[in-house]
């Protein structure tokens, strides 16, 4: 084992033995808040010591093999002992340098998906649709619900703008990566010529506050309008000024949400998309000043680099980030994207390994 990760698993055993004594000693004191605090913790560090335990038990049975190989009677048996239990302890190490990563925090949060068409005209609206479907199919594999937060169709079909809601166990865990400009080659359906054009459209991941609180938002700092909303939803939905746009003020962020019918509700959903936008923008801001600000973390706010290519004649998707290449297109489109998103995830483990083992 990495000397620096052991030395990093022995800190945290410490740890949390002295976070076992002091919840003991603040749930007789009914300090709830210190219980609460202490408890989460307990829970974050819990199952790195439990398999650091196992580790450290497998390393003794070694030890006490190693011990039997000078008997040569025992000899043969303890080789046997001493190899399997190796291949056990090194089937451990990876677990527990992956226990070892400091947790996102955003990652069990929900999201808001924001896809909009970039260069290309009528054909990234086309597309933009295209990408929106893909997430929402995605998100049905999974059981995730979805919400629609506004759209502004294309010309043609598809959206300029498209904003959805997704809420669900690890949302933005799977889908942080997702993040950037996405690239179509493809023969439009206006293309009479059968020549492929490239398009774009951009994907924002922003992950919901737990509450409004989360960010300070003055009511000063917004204008808030309402007006009648547009597209399906019956007769209630166009005869009442429901939909709600919300512009916050000192940074010229406008948000919109028309899918609910009644106002307090979408207002109320714009208000969060509202925050989340403005965490991101904080976030972003955090990012850019940090040097050690990895590849493929989200929070670069570099949305005009392209990170994937959709090149519909060839059925290929390549992922620019880490020289991913499928002939699986039509899979991917239809909501098949663990094939994608996995090795983003485990890409990005590998250089959070790196970068532990090297401090």
């Amino acid at each position: 084992m990495n000397p620096s990760i052991r030395a990093k698993l022995e800190r945290l055993d410490d740890r949390f033995g002295e976070v076992t004594a002091l919840l003991a000693e603040a749930e007789t004191q009914a300090n709830q808040d210190r219980f609460r605090d202490l408890s989460r913790e307990y829970a974050q560090i819990e199952p790195v010591t439990a398999c650091f335990a196992r580790y450290r038990d497998i390393e003794a049975e070694i030890a006490a093999a190693e011990d039997l190989l000078r008997d040569p009677e025992m000899a043969d048996l303890a080789r046997d002992e001493v190899s399997a239990a190796r291949a056990r302890r090194d089937a451990l190490e990876p677990e527990l340098a992956r226990l070892l990563l400091p947790p996102d925090p955003n990652d069990r949060r929900n999201i808001f998906l924001e896809v909009r068409a970039g260069t290309g005209g009528a054909e990234a609206a086309l597309f933009a649709g295209d990408v929106q479907r893909m997430y929402a199919r995605y998100a049905e594999t999974l059981g995730w619900r979805t919400e629609l937060i506004s759209a502004s169709e294309g010309e043609m079909g598809g959206y300029k703008e498209v904003v959805m809601r997704i809420a669900g166990s690890g949302v933005y865990s799977r889908l942080k990566f997702e993040a950037g400009t996405h690239r179509v080659q493809r023969v439009p359906a206006t293309e009479s010529q059968g020549r492929v054009h490239t398009s774009a459209c951009t994907v924002a991941i922003l992950p919901e506050p737990d509450a409004i609180d989360d960010v300070a938002i003055s009511p000063a700092d917004l204008r808030i309008d309402t007006y009648r909303a547009s597209g399906a939803g019956g007769q209630h939905i166009n005869k009442t000024d429901s939909a709600v746009r919300v512009t916050h003020i000192p940074s010229g962020i406008v948000v919109e949400c028309q899918d609910e019918r009644s106002q307090h509700k979408n207002k109320a959903r714009a208000l969060s998309l509202l925050q989340a936008k403005l965490l991101s923008q904080a976030q972003e801001a955090q990012a850019s000043e940090e040097s050690s600000a990895r590849r493929l973390q989200v929070g670069s706010g570099d949305r005009s680099e392209r990170i994937r290519t959709y090149n519909f004649p060839q059925n290929r998707l390549t992922d620019h980030r880490i020289n991913l290449t499928l002939y699986k297109l039509d899979e991917v489109m239809t909501g098949a994207l663990d094939q994608v998103i996995d090795p983003l995830t485990q890409e990005y483990q590998a250089d959070l390994l790196a970068a532990l083992a090297a401090g």
